[in-house]
């Protein structure tokens, strides 16, 4: 069969001649794409389009159409499979979205794949090759990471001249935070690791010098995460990774560790500078007043910082804002996102605030952390979205990304191609009229 994953675009968030140049550079493999071409048989064809770089051709002769859906790519996703079906293709959907909202999803599609797909996935091909497609396939377990084959085995690869490869060392987080969509979409909240012998393998095996390591933290079990970074030291290997606060805070011995393993930097979901807001989403992996220390820490150790924050929490009152900006000032980050805080469905929050009548508005291509999609507490809609253009203003000047450029100069050119494409999301939202 000729198979076509498709990864869609609900919004462009940059121009995209630029983000066209950009892959030209770095244009990683979606991990979920990577995993199900690894169990794939190899009589089958695939082709992958991400949408963010490439058109989609509806006309091309595809036997199976697979879709990823997270929640602000659903309404997109749903009419990229529509055009398929016009034609006559077979449609199948899967991700965190149809897992959490499956008699909505099946609704759009021929078969839809609840929870982890690796074990299904080739019972589902052979049911199309006999004509018996189920509209449903559901994992009833956690997979177990060390019985799928080798992730790193080839079969696709980057597109642009100087990529990064996604690695998936362990799957699934523990902390279960009450908005993380991740944690809470089914079979996640089990955390499980492949074995370091099979990493290495896979590593050893990739051209690519540099590395995204997409688990949602590498200091949930800090034992196996010294044991990879050892045996990673000297394979002259970058890579970026994430992983939480308070270990970061206090794990000098991991940091030595992975910066001689090759890390280039770290991202953290610092979310709030407001410790009673981390209290009441649950984020008991963050303490407010160890943030300095950890991004000092960090760069101590030759590595980059990464903070992620978001705005609207329950505890949140118009001068979260200048807080943070001043936070941010002194903290000497390296990078920062900004996101208004989004109840996912299928998460605590959403579920307390659709009971709360709070949920405002399910257009899902909303649900993208740049619009307000619920009644805050003691914000406005208008003051968040000022308060998150403001953000942007003051962490993305022309100085700071100067500066931020000139500590990525010297690391290569993927690291340089990725902060300047950062910056110019920056600039997105610093100046609105980028676009036209």
């Amino acid at each position: 069969m000729k198979i076509l994953f498709i990864y869609p675009n609900p919004t462009k968030t940059i121009p995209s001649s630029i983000v066209k140049f950009l892959s030209m550079f770095s244009n990683p493999i979606i991990p979920a794409f990577k995993a199900l071409t690894n169990v794939t048989p190899n009589e089958h064809s695939i082709n992958i389009i991400d949408e963010r770089i490439e058109n989609i051709d509806y006309d091309e002769d595809y036997d199976l159409v697979g879709i990823t859906v997270m929640t602000n790519q659903a309404t997109k996703a749903y009419l990229i499979s529509k055009e398929f079906r016009k034609r006559g293709k077979k449609v199948v959907l899967g991700g965190w979205h149809p897992s959490v909202l499956p008699d909505e999803a099946k609704q759009y599609a021929d078969s839809i794949v609840i929870g982890e797909a690796e074990e299904l996935w080739p019972q589902l091909l052979n049911d199309v090759e006999k004509g018996k497609l189920k509209q449903i396939y559901r994992q009833e377990k956690p997979v177990d990471l060390a019985y799928i084959p080798n992730f790193g085995n080839g079969r696709i690869k980057p597109k642009g001249i100087n990529s990064a490869v996604a690695i998936e060392a362990t799957r699934g987080c523990p902390h279960g935070c009450n908005f993380c969509a991740i944690s809470h979409s089914p079979g996640r909240r089990v955390f499980r690791v492949r074995p370091v012998e099979q990493i290495i393998k896979e590593i050893q095996k990739i051209p690519q010098k540099y590395l995204l390591f997409s688990d949602a933290s590498m200091t949930i079990n800090t034992k196996y995460t010294k044991e990879l970074f050892k045996n990673m030291k000297g394979l002259d290997k970058k890579f970026y990774c994430y992983g939480n606060a308070n270990v970061l805070f206090k794990d000098e011995e991991l940091l030595k560790l992975a910066h001689e393993a090759g890390c280039i930097s770290w991202t953290i979901g610092f979310d709030s500078i407001s410790q009673k807001s981390l209290d009441s989403i649950g984020k008991k992996t963050n303490v407010a007043n160890q943030y300095i220390s950890v991004i000092n820490k960090i760069h101590d150790f030759g590595m980059n910082v990464e903070g992620s924050f978001m705005f609207g929490f329950d505890t949140d009152t118009p001068d979260i804002f200048d807080s943070t900006l001043n936070f941010i000032c002194k903290s000497d980050l390296d990078k920062a996102e900004f996101h208004i805080l989004t109840p996912f469905p299928g998460t605590p929050l959403f579920d307390e605030y659709e009971k709360q009548n709070r949920i405002i508005i399910k257009d899902w291509s909303k649900y993208d952390g740049k619009n307000v999609v619920y009644k805050p507490m003691h914000l406005t809609a208008e003051e968040l979205l000022n308060g998150i253009q403001r953000m942007y203003n003051g962490f993305y000047n022309p100085s700071n990304i100067l500066r931020m450029i000139g500590r990525n100069v010297n690391k290569g050119l993927f690291p340089l191609i990725t902060i300047t494409s950062i910056s110019f999301q920056g600039l997105t939202y610093r100046n609105k009229n980028i676009m036209s």
